[in-house]
């Protein structure tokens, strides 16, 4: 996925969600499954910074739509590879999660990491 690529019909729809007032579904949907497999998966923790991220007033809108989208993705129960396959099921996931990291990566802020590795240890 290259950023200047148009917007997934998924994606589209997790917008269309998020706008309608599910934002907070889809963050509380993103911090529940990523707590969940935080101690097994690596990158649960950057699913956490990201809900920090979006959830800091000081973050740009833009920054907080493009997290939002993946943050929705990472939830769909229905995406290109179904998370419950061992190894494989998580990969689009990251695939969606790490273009989106790498467009906004200078919002993430070492505060929202810290708040994400400390949600893991609690879970």
């Amino acid at each position: 996925m290259r950023l200047d690529e148009p917007f997934t019909a998924e994606e589209i729809e997790a917008m269309r969600r998020a706008g309608r007032g599910d934002t907070e579904r889809t963050l509380s949907d993103a911090f529940d499954k990523a707590r969940a497999i935080g101690k097994r998966l690596p990158f649960a923790q950057d699913v956490l910074a990201a809900y920090f991220c979006v959830r800091d007033p000081g973050t740009p809108r833009r920054v907080k739509w493009i997290l939002l989208g993946a943050l929705a993705y990472f939830v769909l129960p229905t995406d290109m590879v179904a998370d419950f396959l061992p190894v494989v099921g998580f990969t689009d996931d990251v695939a969606v999660l790490t273009a989106a990291f790498g467009a906004v990566a200078a919002s993430i802020r070492p505060e929202h990491r810290e708040d994400a590795r400390r949600a893991i240890e609690e879970a």
